[in-house]
């Protein structure tokens, strides 16, 4: 029994450790839009945060609960989109690996090009962080600025989930 124990147990490590980033891809602007506008028939989450924003460290478990109460779902996707820079790549990294976060991890690398891309994303986002972009079929359905309960982000995902 004592065996079988710690036979589950490492699976289940193993499980955990292969379902985080090992690498992070940094891309531009107008990957990560290309990006969000091939997601079709999905609804697609997308999360922008920073290892050194309070409110985005705080708001993370909730939307790793939630990304695992959906991640089987094939109409489900989420994205955090890392304003961390470049050469902090490292500390995103670990930061993935000690927060558990098993949804998918981009850094967005364009931080001189910002005051372009953040208006494209929406025109009221002022550039602080947490940001919350809901879109559907590729296009925006629901902007939500600053940091999001848990309750406010499965309610979301509920009413537009397909």
């Amino acid at each position: 029994m004592k065996n079988l124990i710690k036979i589950l147990f490492l699976l289940l490590t193993f499980t955990v450790t292969k379902a985080q980033q090992t690498k992070v891809p940094s891309i531009k602007y107008e990957e990560l839009e290309k990006r969000i506008r091939q997601e079709k028939d999905k609804l697609l989450v997308v999360n922008f945060w920073s290892t050194t924003c309070a409110p985005c460290v705080k708001e993370l478990p909730d939307f790793m609960e939630v990304n695992k109460k959906y991640v089987g779902n094939q109409k489900f996707k989420m994205i955090l989109v890392s304003l961390d820079r470049l050469v902090d790549m490292e500390r995103v990294i670990k930061f993935i690996k000690n927060k558990n976060l098993t949804a998918e991890v981009i850094l967005l690398d364009d931080i001189k090009r910002m005051n372009t891309w953040i208006p494209r994303f929406e025109k009221n986002w002022d550039g602080n962080i947490p940001v919350t972009i809901f879109y559907k079929n590729g296009e925006k359905i629901h902007f939500n600025d600053g940091e999001m309960s848990k309750e406010n982000l499965e309610n979301t995902i509920v009413k537009n989930l397909p």
